[in-house]
C-alpha cells in the first residue's frame, strides 16, 4: 500500500488490483481483472449451515428492544427458525408468481423471513417502508404490489401500518405482523410462523436451489420514475459475496461485526451487507438511528456500546459520524479501536470529510483507516467495480471485481460503464421490453454510468466516476455540460449547508441550479428564528440568502467556461417529494423529475425579469 501521505495506515489484507484493456472496432474498451474470482456456494444459505456448525452461539444479528437492551439472534437459532418459517411458506405455495412481500423497516423478524425464503427458495421482494410511511397517496406502493402479485405480505406492526394496507394490500391476500393485527384481515402472527415444525420438504427444497433460482427481487426506479423488479437469481448474490471477500480477504480473517442502518429494501444494505454477514459469519447490530440531524443520536448511541470493525455508510452518514468524532474523543476512541475498513456508497464522498475522516484518526489512534469505495447499482447485486488499494482522495472508483467484465462505451462524449458477469440480473420481472433495452447486444448491462480513466497513459490507476449519462445534457450553443462533476463541486463548497443540487440549463444559454439546503445547518445561520421554523422560513431568511449568494459568487469566479458556470441559484423551499418521484427512499434525488415537478421555478431561473427568489451571482460584486 501506498500513499501521498507519511502518515501509516491500519494494516489490512486487501486482494491484487490490476486489470486488462482491449479495445475493439467500435473503439469501445473492455477491462478484465487480472485476479480470478475465487469459487463460491450454489445458495447463500449454505453459508448459514456453516456457521450453525461451526460457531453455533455466535451473533448472527441484533437490536434493541423497544430501544433498551440487545436481543440477540446466534446462527443456529437463526438456522432452526430459518427452517420453521421456510416450511410455513412452503405450506403456502408461494413462488416468484405469488412471492413474500416485506414492508416495513429493518428488524429481527424481517431478517428471519429473508434467510427462511432464502433457505427454502421462495422469493421475497423487500418494499420501501417510505412507500407505507412517508407517501400519502401510496401510489408506488400499489403499483409494486400489482407489479408482484404477493401471496404473503409482512408488516412488523399492523396499526402503524393499517393506513397503507388498507389502501394497496388486496383483501384476500394474507398478512403477517409481529403485532397489532388489523381487524378484518385475514392475518397470522410471525411468532405463530416461527413455531411451525419443519418437515423434511423443507431440506428437500434447499437442495433443490441452484444457480439460476429465483432468491429475491429488489426494487429500483432509475430513471423511470416507477419501480421495477430486478430479479435475484442465488448467484448472483453468492457470486457478488465471494468478489466482496477476494476484494477485501481481511474479511475472512475474523468475523466482521457492523453497526448498520441501510434498509435492506436497498441494494446496499440488503445485498452487499446483510449478505456479507452471511457468507463470512459475522454479527450485525441493527442501527435504528439514520444519517439525519434528528437521528443521528442514536447511531452514535450504538457506536459508543458497539465498536465495529468495518464500517459502511454513505456520505451523508460520514459527515455526521464526522463531525460527531472530532467533537466527542471516547466516541472517537472507540469507533477507532478495531475498525478496519470504513467503506462508502451511493454517491461521492466529498474530500474535506474524508480529511476530517483522517485527521480525527490520527490524532485519536496514530493512524488513518482505508476508505474504500467502488463503483455497482442494484442490477449487479451491487459490487461491480472496487477501489481495494489506498487512494487517499474522493473520486476513484477503481477496478472490475474479480469475475466482473467491464465495457466502456463512447455515448456522447463520455464513456459509459457496462457490466457482465455472474453478478449482473437476468433482468427486471414482468417487463421484458425494459429488460431487451437494458442490455447491448454482446449481453452488457448498460447502467447509465459514466467513467474516466484516472490516467489516460496508466490504466492501472484506476478509473473515477463520471456522472450520469442521462443527467447531462448540452447548453444552446452545442456544449456539453457534464452534471455529476459540477454538482459535486457545488456541494463540497456549500458543505455543510447543501444537501443536494438540481442543475438545470438543457437548451438553455447558461446554467442555473436549484439547491435542496441541509435545514438543520441553515438554521444555525439564523438562531433567532423558532427552533420548530420551516423550511420556507429558513431559506428565506436574509442570513441564509447571504451565505448562498457568497457561495454562488465565489463559485462563478472560480469558473472556467460555460460548462461549469452557474449564473442563477434558487433554494428550494418545499422538500423533494416520493411521491412525484422526486426523492428515492434511499434519499438520492431524481434530477429529471425535480426539474419537471418544478417547472416553473425553472422557467424563473431563466426570467428577464428573475423573482425574488433567485439568487444571480455576481463577478466581482457584479451581476
Amino acid at each position: 500500500m501506498s500513499s501521498s501521505s507519511a502518515m501509516a495506515y491500519r494494516r489490512l489484507s486487501l486482494g491484487k488490483p490490476g486489470v486488462t484493456v482491449e479495445r475493439d472496432e467500435k473503439n469501445r474498451l473492455l477491462l478484465k481483472p487480472t485476479q480470478p474470482l475465487g469459487e463460491y456456494p450454489r445458495r447463500l444459505t449454505d453459508r448459514l449451515v456453516k456457521w450453525a456448525a461451526e460457531a453455533p452461539e455466535r451473533t448472527f444479528v441484533a437490536k434493541r428492544v423497544q430501544g433498551g437492551d440487545w436481543r440477540r439472534i446466534g446462527y443456529a437459532q437463526a438456522l432452526d427458525t430459518a427452517r420453521r418459517i421456510g416450511q410455513a411458506l412452503l405450506d403456502r405455495g408461494l413462488s416468484a408468481e405469488r412471492p413474500l412481500m416485506i414492508i416495513s423497516e429493518n428488524d429481527l423478524e424481517q431478517a428471519m423471513l429473508a434467510i427462511a425464503a432464502l433457505h427454502v427458495g421462495v422469493p421475497f421482494v423487500p418494499v420501501s417502508p417510505a412507500y407505507s410511511l412517508v407517501s400519502q397517496d401510496f401510489g408506488k406502493l400499489r403499483y409494486v404490489v400489482d407489479l408482484m402479485t404477493p401471496g404473503l405480505v409482512f408488516a412488523s406492526d399492523g396499526a402503524r401500518y393499517a393506513r397503507a394496507i388498507d389502501a394497496a394490500i388486496p383483501r384476500d391476500t394474507e398478512l403477517v405482523v409481529t403485532q397489532a393485527p388489523p381487524a378484518g384481515r385475514k392475518t397470522v402472527l410471525f411468532a405463530e410462523l416461527a413455531a411451525t415444525v419443519p418437515g423434511s420438504d423443507v431440506e428437500a427444497a434447499h437442495a433443490a436451489i441452484g444457480p439460476e433460482t429465483v432468491s429475491k427481487f429488489l426494487l429500483t426506479s432509475g430513471s423511470t420514475g416507477m419501480p421495477k423488479a430486478v430479479i435475484h437469481p442465488q448467484r448472483m448474490l453468492t457470486s457478488n459475496q465471494q468478489m466482496v471477500v477476494d476484494c477485501l480477504p481481511f474479511l475472512m480473517d475474523e468475523p466482521p461485526v457492523l453497526v448498520d442502518w441501510l434498509p435492506w429494501n436497498h441494494t446496499f444494505g440488503g445485498n452487499h451487507n446483510f449478505g456479507l454477514v452471511i457468507y463470512t459469519g459475522g454479527t450485525l447490530y441493527i442501527d435504528e438511528g439514520k444519517p439525519t440531524p434528528q437521528l443521528i443520536g442514536e447511531t452514535l448511541r450504538n457506536l459508543r456500546e458497539i465498536a465495529p470493525t468495518v464500517y459502511f455508510n454513505v456520505p451523508r452518514g460520514f459527515e455526521e459520524i464526522a463531525h460527531a468524532l472530532a467533537a466527542e474523543p471516547a466516541l472517537a476512541k472507540k469507533f477507532f479501536s478495531r475498525v478496519k475498513m470504513q467503506f462508502y456508497a451511493a454517491a461521492s464522498l466529498a474530500q474535506p470529510i474524508w480529511d476530517a475522516l483522517d485527521r480525527v484518526a490520527e490524532q485519536t489512534v496514530g493512524e488513518r483507516i482505508v476508505m474504500i469505495t467502488g463503483l455497482g447499482m442494484t442490477e449487479t447485486a451491487p459490487f461491480a467495480i472496487c477501489a481495494n488499494w489506498l487512494a487517499g482522495q474522493a473520486g476513484g472508483i477503481g477496478h472490475p471485481a474479480p469475475g466482473t467484465e467491464l465495457r466502456l462505451a463512447p455515448v456522447g462524449d463520455k464513456l459509459e460503464v457496462r457490466y457482465r458477469g455472474p453478478n449482473v440480473t437476468p433482468g427486471f420481472w414482468r417487463q421484458p421490453e425494459l429488460t431487451k433495452i437494458a442490455f447491448d447486444e454482446d449481453g452488457f448491462y448498460c447502467s447509465g454510468d459514466a467513467a474516466k480513466f484516472i490516467d489516460a497513459n496508466d490504466p492501472q490507476k484506476g478509473l473515477a466516476f463520471d456522472g450520469r449519462i442521462a443527467e447531462d445534457f448540452k447548453l444552446d450553443t452545442g456544449t456539453w455540460v457534464s452534471v455529476g462533476p459540477l454538482r459535486g463541486r457545488i456541494i463540497a463548497a456549500g458543505q455543510p449547508y447543501v444537501q443536494d443540487v438540481v442543475i438545470a440549463g438543457h437548451d438553455r444559454r447558461e446554467i442555473t441550479a436549484l439547491v435542496i439546503a441541509h435545514l438543520d445547518s441553515c438554521r444555525k445561520l439564523c438562531p433567532a428564528l423558532p427552533a420548530g421554523a420551516s423550511l420556507a422560513a429558513v431559506v428565506g431568511h436574509e442570513a441564509v440568502r447571504g451565505f448562498f449568494q457568497r457561495l454562488f459568487d465565489g463559485l462563478l469566479a472560480q469558473s472556467t467556461g460555460a460548462v461549469n458556470r452557474v449564473t442563477r441559484a434558487m433554494l428550494l423551499a418545499e422538500p423533494p417529494s416520493i411521491d412525484l418521484g422526486e426523492i428515492t427512499d434511499k434519499g438520492s434525488i431524481n434530477q429529471r423529475a425535480v426539474l419537471k415537478a418544478r417547472a416553473e421555478l425553472v422557467d424563473d431561473l431563466y426570467a428577464t425579469q428573475p423573482g425574488a427568489r433567485v439568487i444571480v451571482a455576481r463577478a466581482n460584486g457584479k451581476e
